[in-house]
């Protein structure tokens, strides 16, 4: 019985990580984020068991690629750079080890900020350095994560105008042009409204860690396995603790396949940008 219990427990996570690979989160609410336990490395603690690895190599030099206004889902030319986009944000643990994964690592993050957790604010005073340097660049994931393609003009404004304000008074930064659609809902009546919002790139994935809900390991390690390679566009989710465990596997695909972590910014010359 037991045997059986634990299988089935496995297929309901591998069916949940299934899922979440092809919307790109859960049906996340405010509130919602996962009790704070000690093994999310809280305050500073490293993710690392032991010490943390050699860092990653900087991003690539050279002048940055020119995006039209439109949907995004890799990164555009040759090269090996990949950028690891992380949504949400429900659980303050996980994203202050994302935070502490940059700084043993240098990896380099663009998070699409749900901006009503408050991990967003409980972590600011550690991120908005990083933001400042560069290193973490901040998108927009609108206010709390609604399908934007089920709501209003005055609606979709209105998500995405409170996160940007939100962002400008923690951060200093307003994440345009960059926004990530709930569940990668959009229109062509939702990126006219976000256009007018400062938002002309609907900022969707070529894969996913497929951890917007709860997953094991192995399943994470499996996913970036598949997932991470050259000039791609990853998705992950600061919502539950195992991806703050494997963080040493991430960044052994990472080096050996020779991929240098980006955030958009660093390769990437948005509409209207200046080189």
């Amino acid at each position: 019985m037991r045997s059986m219990l634990n299988r089935r427990q496995w297929l309901l996570l591998l069916a949940a990580g299934t899922m979440a690979s092809l919307t790109g989160c859960t049906d996340a609410k405010p509130g919602a984020g996962n009790p704070r336990t000690a093994s999310g490395s809280p305050g500073g603690a490293s993710p690392f068991a032991v010490a943390p690895p050699p860092l990653l190599p900087p991003p690539p030099r050279g002048p940055r690629i020119p995006i039209a206004p439109e949907t995004l889902s890799g990164l555009p030319g040759d090269g090996t750079s990949m950028a690891l986009t992380v949504d949400d944000g429900t659980n303050p643990d996980v994203v202050a080890a994302y935070v502490q994964f940059a700084r043993d690592t240098g990896a380099r993050f663009t998070f699409f900020v749900t901006a009503c957790y408050d991990s967003w604010t409980i972590n600011r005073d550690a991120l908005r350095p990083l933001v400042e340097s560069g290193q973490i660049q901040l998108g927009n994931h609108t206010w709390d994560h609604p399908a934007l393609t089920r709501l209003s003009a005055t609606g979709i404004a209105d998500q995405l105008n409170r996160t940007k304000q939100f962002l400008q008074d923690a951060f200093g930064v307003d994440g345009t042009p960059y926004f990530r659609p709930p569940y990668g809902y959009h229109n062509a009546a939702v990126d006219r409204i976000a256009a007018d919002c400062g938002y002309t790139v609907p900022t969707m994935w070529y894969g996913s860690l497929s951890d917007a809900g709860l997953v094991t390991e192995d399943y994470i390690v499996q996913m970036a396995d598949q997932w991470f390679n050259d000039q791609s566009i990853v998705i992950g989710h600061a919502n539950h603790l195992p991806v703050t465990h494997v963080y040493g596997q991430l960044v052994d695909i990472i080096r050996s396949r020779n991929l240098s972590m980006v955030t958009l910014n660093d390769v990437l010359l948005p509409p209207g940008g200046t080189a």
